[in-house]
């Protein structure tokens, strides 16, 4: 229990200002392991139910999020907590059950202005079929986006110019054409073409031989 008042505490600090009152009833109802993680590549967040060598619910969520992200982030771990005390493990994981306590624990969050405009927006067209990751939902996963804080000379893709350069990979590519949710992509050195993700976040880089030497 210590562990978790001690986490509590530096909680909010991540979170949108007057939004910490919102969320500690549920480590006040619910034994709750939080974790506050550095980037993991992969993942956001994490859930882990009770069992017998850990008899608490256990939650992670990276400590490198924006602070609306951060909040969106704890709010999906917590669904799944509301879930399993709920069902256990007989659903599942991202399945009807956990849309619904997703869109229960979210709701009383908007129109509060706890979320800029834009973010709440895409958050309320999300809210309809909330999927596994904000990841994989690209106007939200673009709002919040807007909030980062920003590597230099990084974008999306999605964000630079037909014939803007980019670095990925070690590589550099030249932006050819946008479809709907990719981007075709030419390899400068090989001529190779690829399909990369829009909201992939690359190194911009000028229109200069001496930039893949």
């Amino acid at each position: 229990m210590k562990k978790q008042q001690t986490s509590l505490q530096l909680l909010e600090n991540f979170l949108p200002p007057h939004t910490f009152e919102m969320v500690a009833p549920y480590f006040q109802k619910h034994t709750i392991h939080l974790t506050l993680t550095h980037e993991r590549k992969s993942v956001l967040g994490d859930y882990r139910h009770p069992t017998k060598d850990f008899p608490y619910h256990q939650i992670s969520v990276n400590i490198n999020l924006n602070p609306y992200s951060f909040l969106i982030t704890l709010l999906h771990e917590l669904a799944h907590l509301l879930t399993y005390n709920h069902f256990k493990n007989s659903v599942a994981p991202h399945g009807t059950e956990w849309k619904t306590q997703f869109r229960h624990v979210l709701f009383p969050y908007v129109g509060k202005n706890v979320f800029p405009r834009n973010v709440e927006a895409a958050l309320v067209a999300y809210m309809h079929n909330p999927a596994a990751s904000t990841c994989s939902d690209a106007r939200l996963f673009k709002a919040l986006y807007q909030y980062d804080e920003r590597k230099p000379n990084h974008k999306l893709v999605d964000d630079l110019e037909i014939g803007q350069w980019f670095e990925a990979d070690g590589r550099v590519f030249e932006k050819l054409d946008q479809l709907r949710t990719r981007c075709r992509c030419r390899c400068l050195t090989t001529k190779k073409v690829y399909l990369f993700q829009g909201i992939i976040e690359v190194k911009h880089v000028r229109r200069d031989w001496r930039q893949i030497a």
